[in-house]
């Protein structure tokens, strides 16, 4: 009782009060608020698992973030500064490439005006050692040519059915039919792999998830890594918040609390 502590659960938590199990929860390192705890255990647990876990990231490697300024593409590239002499390319909109190459991407990609493949081989003829999907549709595809020898594609989630306030049946129906498939003999004679990761079905992985968590906070703690918050929202502009990441203005995680922060009081001059 009393103890901060951050909180995973799949969904349900947009409220102000919510029951989990006391496993799905973790003790909050000293000096972390509760926002950076907030940006924390979602996106550092997928960017961690799918680098080291699946990815093996080595030193000297190269990796490509698609969504490098979104919350789990900032995490991903912390954690690759962790790893001595790793090159990033990272894709996002022009606006938001100095933020990315302060922050360690070598190679900052506009993905609406250039095509990242292209652009990729240009810098790195062979392509890279790894890739972070969470787009799916014909951008897997793409990402399965762009690996290396031994490469290793991770695919986490399919943005491309997100196109925008609502459903898109389009978009889904063309994601869908440019989904990605290989099957066990093609991979034998590429010699790459493909891997699938979705942190939501580690439910019962108590001990997996909590292992990932202790050396995260070890990070934490060590000042390697640290959540980049882009914006603070109160439940009551929840809409404005989803906005924000819609039309991708974020850099870095969109945070919701119960109520406004209070400002605050301006103390008088004497």
């Amino acid at each position: 009782v009393g103890d901060k502590v951050m909180v995973l659960a799949r969904s349900g938590l947009w409220q102000e009060v919510v029951n989990v199990p006391v496993s799905q929860t973790f003790l909050m390192p000293e000096g972390m608020s509760f926002e950076e705890a907030a940006a924390l255990l979602v996106n550092y647990i997928t960017a961690y698992m799918i680098l080291f876990d699946f990815g093996n990231l080595r030193p000297n490697q190269s990796v490509l973030v698609h969504m490098a300024a979104g919350g789990v593409g900032t995490a991903a590239i912390q954690l690759c500064k962790t790893v001595e002499n790793v090159t990033i390319f990272g894709t996002a909109s022009a606006s938001k490439h100095e933020a990315l190459k302060e922050s360690g991407v070598a190679h900052p990609i506009d993905y609406r005006t250039m095509d990242y493949a292209e652009e990729v081989r240009k810098i790195s003829p062979k392509g890279v050692d790894i890739v972070l999907d969470p787009l799916g549709g014909s951008d897997t595809s793409k990402a399965f040519n762009l690996l290396k020898p031994m490469g290793k594609l991770i695919t986490y989630g399919v943005a491309n059915l997100l196109t925008g306030q609502k459903k898109n049946l389009m978009a889904m129906a063309k994601t869908w039919w440019n989904q990605f498939s290989i099957n066990a003999l093609q991979l034998l004679h590429h010699n790459k792999a493909v891997c699938g990761y979705h942190l939501g079905y580690m439910d019962e992985e108590f001990e997996l998830v909590g292992g990932v968590v202790a050396k995260l906070i070890n990070l934490y703690s060590q000042g390697k890594i640290k959540p980049k918050i882009d914006s603070v929202w109160p439940f009551d502009q929840v809409a404005d918040a989803m906005r924000q990441m819609q039309e991708k203005k974020n850099v870095g995680k969109v945070i919701l609390v119960p109520e406004a922060p209070k400002e605050e009081p301006q103390k008088e001059e004497n």
